[in-house]
């Protein structure tokens, strides 16, 4: 049972004018082989006439297939104005600018969380290795947990703590091993995170880094059998999983990342959200992944003063005090469709807006085209996607794209205090007016 990446071309325009998730699903779905399961989906360069899409899949799942299909869209049927919730996504392995390297989202979130209730963000935006600073309002949900949030799926409950399990890969090194040891219990003794036992996992995950032809980074899992096997056995002992484990990188790159100063992609992100995509899709549970040292040759190399937006790789040695602090109160998901309906339950009716850097097109934006959200791009935060998101078949008023995030903490103010966004800037457009010429009476007569 293995996790890989497929690339696929479709074209731009549904036939019939249909919709484009539609048209997407039915695409991906020719091309998959028999037995290949869609964990993970992105459009990573589009035009006029075709898209090119990049597809994580699963194969060789068997009664480990995820349960539902990451294409499944419910609409929803009403819009809950009562709260002011927004949706940040920064998505891993496409080198943005901001939010590529190591929690250095963070304080977007927390200037975003200040413009919402609730502000519901993913494992990439916040994580930084063994620091995470999590807005107090904000929910803190696998990727594919919040895309299926969009998509109308599921539904979010919060919680007052989740049972985490940990499970580590069995490292040759005991060092690595006493070390994550030691951060679980630093979690329990500090901020009470509730953790019944750290699972070692002999063999271990085979996880390898790749980057697609686009320079997206993404990879390549093997051995999930295992891994799956373990928490199945375990499945009513905890809420929450967290993951620690080798991936497997070319030697250089440990010193090429940290020397170009934020250059490279991160080439460790992509193929744990392929993991934790799965993960959680299989099992319904939040997830999330921290890379483990391969020695202490590396654990002790010296980058020198690195660019701010990796100092925190640069000072941990696990990288898993995030993971374990982000899920100790990880919402619960919930998939029963009479109990999303309840009103503690957060859905996708409840959704007032998505944030996302300009160019991103993956199943949260198409989700919010066509349930009617508000998505807010931002220029600055430049990534590898090459997508005109005005291209796609919005409704007046619906996208809204911004310089930077200061602008959309700006929109969403605007949004949430229920004025036109423009109509706080100038110059003000003119008002326009049109004219319709009723057909004359002896037109609408009806004949005798």
């Amino acid at each position: 049972m293995y996790l890989a990446e497929r690339e696929v071309e479709v074209t731009a325009a549904p036939p019939g004018g249909g919709g484009i998730l539609r048209h997407v699903s039915q695409a991906v779905a020719r091309v998959l082989d028999a037995g290949e399961t869609p964990v993970r989906f992105v459009v990573s360069e589009s035009d006029e006439s075709r898209r090119r899409c990049e597809v994580g899949v699963m194969a060789g799942g068997g009664e480990h297939g995820a349960r539902d299909s990451i294409f499944r869209f419910e609409r929803r049927r009403v819009r809950n104005t009562a709260r002011f919730n927004a949706a940040l996504v920064v998505p891993t392995g496409i080198g943005a600018e901001i939010g590529g390297h190591a929690g250095d989202a963070a304080p977007v979130a927390t200037l975003l969380a200040s413009a919402a209730d609730t502000l519901i963000t993913h494992p990439n935006v916040v994580n930084a290795s063994d620091v995470i600073d999590l807005p107090h309002n904000a929910l803190y949900v696998e990727g594919s947990v919040l895309s299926r949030l969009m998509m109308g799926t599921v539904g979010l409950q919060t919680v007052r703590n989740n049972r985490v399990v940990v499970v580590i890969d069995s490292h040759p090194d005991d060092l690595f091993v006493h070390a994550a040891v030691n951060a679980v219990s630093a979690a329990r003794a500090s901020y009470g995170l509730s953790c019944g036992e750290v699972i070692r996992l002999d063999p271990r995950l085979v996880m390898d880094s790749r980057f697609t032809s686009t320079g997206r980074a993404t990879g390549r899992v093997d051995g999930l059998d295992a891994l799956l096997g373990v928490l199945d056995e375990r499945r009513d002992t905890y809420d929450a999983v967290a993951l620690s484990s080798v991936i497997d990188v070319p030697a250089g790159y440990h010193t090429e990342y940290f020397e170009q100063a934020g250059e490279m992609v991160n080439p460790w992100g992509g193929v744990e959200a392929l993991l934790t995509h799965a993960l959680s899709s299989i099992l319904n549970v939040p997830s999330a992944h921290s890379p483990m040292m391969e020695s202490q040759e590396i654990a002790n190399m010296d980058p020198g003063v690195v660019d701010p937006r990796m100092a925190a790789e640069a000072v941990s040695l696990t990288f898993l005090q995030c993971i374990l602090k982000g899920l100790q109160r990880s919402p619960r998901i919930v998939t029963d469709p009479g109990a999303m309906a309840h009103h503690s339950v957060l859905t996708a009716s409840d959704i007032s807006c998505l944030v996302i850097p300009d160019g991103c097109i993956g199943l949260p934006t198409l989700a919010a085209l066509e349930q009617g959200i508000t998505v807010i791009a931002v220029r600055e935060n430049t990534n590898l996607m090459r997508n005109d998101l005005s291209s796609l078949p919005w409704s007046p008023g619906q996208l809204y794209t911004v310089d930077n995030y200061w602008e959309a903490a700006g929109v969403m103010s605007a949004l949430s205090a229920g004025i036109d966004p423009d109509a706080v800037r100038r110059p003000i457009s003119p008002t326009k007016v049109d004219s319709y010429t009723y057909p004359a009476a002896a037109e609408r007569l009806l004949p005798f």
